[in-house]
């Protein structure tokens, strides 16, 4: 898939110049023959980073560290971007002044994935609006203003990069140091859902983790759990019982249910717990 992701961005119909940074979180540089060989074909300069941490905040940092430009795009290596991903992304952060902007990750699935969770796209990624608010982001496609990054000195935390999260955090600090996020729905990326993926299980297991990780927000913030742990668990409790009313439709259950689990990683992370590996 990395090639594939790299081919995309190389042909990007933009009116401005770029480079490409790619960072390998092998151990060993697995992907640097791969990634020479695809500079060597094509005119668009491109770096090669190893940042062998196996920790994905590591990679992401070694990123932010090489980058020159006023403007970084981040795109997951299993990704696919839209032929105008990178413009749409430029266009939107001159219309709204954001200092971070969010592109939509369209979820492809495998033939045998359930017909629920293809009707409600479970796997697809897009920005949370609160009160008409971005609160936080997700690197799997966004643009960020480096000036923005430097002036607060944010980096991804590396006690995240194996746990997942980091993204969240990285966000919710870039939003608290002043940072505003927008959304460009047009700049699309695409993610085709690996087989062990494709399950309830798994989504209950991601949903969980998130919640873990709003938790450990919640913590840093308060540093008590006295008020937040009963919100969460009355709301994981009432997202439980309407996903037993919701039975009968599946999609709508399973989408209940992905949010019991969310709440419940909040009570499970501000009671103690340690945040589970994802990586």
């Amino acid at each position: 898939m990395l090639i594939d992701c790299l081919e995309a961005i190389v042909a990007q119909q933009v009116d401005v110049g770029f480079r490409i940074i790619v960072a390998d979180n092998a151990e060993e540089p697995e992907a640097r023959e791969r990634v020479e060989a695809m500079a060597d074909r094509t005119q668009i300069s491109i770096q090669y980073v190893h940042a062998p941490a196996r920790n994905i905040s590591v990679a992401r940092n070694a990123c932010l560290e090489a980058a020159r430009g006023e403007w970084i795009a981040f795109l997951d290596d299993d990704e696919l971007a839209e032929p105008t991903w990178l413009a749409a992304l430029l266009a939107e952060a001159g219309r709204g002044g954001w200092d971070a902007v969010l592109g939509p990750v369209h979820a492809v699935y495998p033939d045998h994935a359930p017909r629920w969770m293809k009707a409600g796209r479970f796997h697809s990624t897009g920005p949370v609006w609160v009160k008409g608010e971005i609160l936080t982001g997700y690197t799997g496609n966004v643009l960020i203003r480096r000036s923005m990054v430097e002036r607060l000195g944010l980096r991804f935390r590396p006690e995240y990069g194996r746990t997942g999260g980091e993204d969240l955090d990285f966000f919710y600090r870039l939003r608290d140091g002043g940072g505003r996020i927008g959304f460009a729905p047009d700049a699309a990326a695409s993610e085709a859902v690996p087989e062990p993926r494709a399950s309830l299980s798994w989504l209950l297991k991601r949903s969980f983790r998130a919640g873990q990780s709003h938790g450990s927000r919640l913590l840093a913030k308060s540093r008590s759990g006295v008020t937040e742990i009963p919100k969460a668990a009355v709301k994981a409790a009432a997202c439980g019982v309407a996903a037993l009313l919701a039975a009968p439709m599946p999609a709508r259950r399973n989408r209940l249910l992905t949010r019991s689990a969310l709440h419940c990683g909040v009570v499970a992370r501000m009671a103690g717990w340690s945040e589970i590996q994802s990586y």
